[in-house]
């Protein structure tokens, strides 16, 4: 049963892809940058005090799951869940999406299927790490201690692994859109994903050659995409700079024109149909003969599953239960410039600066770089700086005087794809993280899956490839 009470109150650990802070105090990871307006619309704070007034409230009955993890990962998996008629609560120190979900690039990449040491880029490594605008950025005195994960990526490169990794992202990532569609229509959110494309873009033959073995990955997926040359991109995106001989339509993609706001619309839908949402930092967990303990500040709380989708802090949930998963924070930054002057009608990749460019309903994201350095290093501003200073040279008229910047924890596995399914030795314990670059994605779909899984379904595809125990 729920033991003890936990409110508004609690401090702040564990969230999916966001840093701690005390209540009361701003992410250090939403910054703005002088002169910065704030993006916070009516519905947002009227949603926010919703979720304040409902979260220090307790459920009338005991919920029968628990999740841990309110970024987007962490509502599908309660929202589908709860439409399999469960009680569940979700548990983070965090209001739903103020954390990794609150500041990703917002693109839904249903053909997302290279893995992260596919082919072609080690060679490009060396580049990026001495340029001081390269999408790469490690900070040497963490090398000791990402060095064993860097190494299980470098040997997650190899082709044969490759392959299998891309039919796996294939597998989850294409399911994407038809996830979506439940949980945005019962929640009135179909206006906020746009399933209308996007194109990457490059400047020289020379920087799309490096990128072919990428794009037979894709071909050999059977994605549906279109061959662009100079032309044909200026007439797909006007505003960019006649500067891109090179492009890629990739047209089953989409994006989201606020993942903050669509986490909260979730969120709020899960409320209202007699979900709970508790602020708590869980700081352990244990199973035994009466279901799954979890430990936070104010209590204990015993329930007869729990699903653990806390984005980069996964993993040291996971220990607690015996299971040690590599999983790395993979640190991404973006700029959101609110009169941006430029209107893109569709996102746009820049296959050289591995930054995308996407439209919301706050002005024009620029969102991208990895940068490793940990959970607990200060962020460093000057990269969204640089996002802003490459995609001016993609929009020559791009405005950048009302901007903020952010930096979030992307959780990221040396192969890539996530882990999804139950604990090793926990069967009343799922774990559903390790996203990278592909939360918002994935999503929808990985709840999917953790639902079919608490129910004894047969999920629709293989789960062999994400399981806990690969490594």
């Amino acid at each position: 049963m729920w033991k003890g009470s936990v409110g508004a109150n609690d401090s702040a650990c564990v969230g999916e892809g966001g840093q701690s802070l005390s209540p009361g105090k701003r992410s250090p990871t939403r910054t703005p940058a002088p002169g910065a307006l704030p993006f916070a619309g009516r519905r947002a704070a009227l949603l926010g005090q919703i979720q304040l007034d409902v979260m220090t409230n307790n459920s009338p009955a005991e919920p029968q799951i628990a999740v841990i993890g309110a970024g987007i990962v962490g509502i599908a998996c309660a929202s589908y869940l709860q439409r399999d008629g469960h009680r569940v609560a979700v548990l983070d120190p965090l209001p739903p999406g103020e954390a990794c979900s609150f500041g990703n690039a917002g693109a839904i990449s249903t053909g997302s299927c290279v893995p992260m040491a596919g082919p072609g880029l080690w060679s490009q490594i060396p580049g990026w790490l001495v340029d001081p605008l390269g999408p790469l950025s490690l900070r040497w005195s963490y090398l000791p201690h990402a060095l064993p994960w860097l190494l299980r990526c470098l040997r997650a490169g190899r082709p044969d692994k490759v392959e299998a990794q891309s039919k796996a992202m294939h597998a989850l990532f294409a399911r994407a859109w038809d996830a979506y569609q439940p949980l945005i229509k019962s929640a009135g959110a179909a206006d906020m994903l746009r399933r209308n494309g996007y194109v990457y873009v490059y400047e020289s033959e020379e920087a799309y050659a490096k990128e072919a073995g990428a794009w037979r990955l894709r071909r050999a997926r059977g994605l549906p995409m279109e061959e662009l040359g100079a032309d044909e991109i200026r007439q797909i995106e006007p505003s960019l700079a006649p500067i891109f001989k090179r492009g890629v339509l990739l047209s089953d993609a989409g994006h989201c024109i606020n993942p903050q706001r669509l986490v909260q619309v979730l969120a709020e839908h899960f409320l209202r149909n007699g979900g709970e949402i508790r602020r708590a930092r869980v700081t352990d967990l244990s199973t035994g003969a009466t279901g799954v303990t979890l430990s936070t500040e104010a209590g204990t709380f015993t329930v007869p599953r729990a699903v653990i989708a806390a984005g980069a802090w996964s993993h040291q949930l996971a220990a607690k239960l015996g299971c040690k998963i590599p999983l790395e924070t993979e640190r991404g930054y973006h700029a959101t410039l609110k009169n941006p002057g430029v209107a893109p009608r569709l996102p746009v990749m820049s296959g050289e600066g591995k930054f995308l460019a996407t439209p919301m309903e706050m002005g024009l994201r620029v969102a991208g770089t990895a940068e490793f350095a940990g959970l607990d290093a200060p962020p460093d501003y000057a990269r969204a700086r640089a996002l802003v200073t490459r995609a001016k040279r993609m929009f020559p008229q791009l405005c950048d005087t009302e901007m903020s910047v952010w930096m979030g924890h992307r959780p990221c596995l040396p192969d890539t794809l996530p882990v999804i399914g139950a604990a090793p030795g926990a069967p009343n314990v799922y774990f559903a993280f390790g996203h990278g670059h592909l939360g918002l994605t994935g999503g929808a779909a990985t709840g999917q899956l953790i639902a079919d899984l608490v129910a004894g379904r047969q999920p629709p595809i293989d789960l062999a490839p994400y399981r806990a125990d690969r490594f």
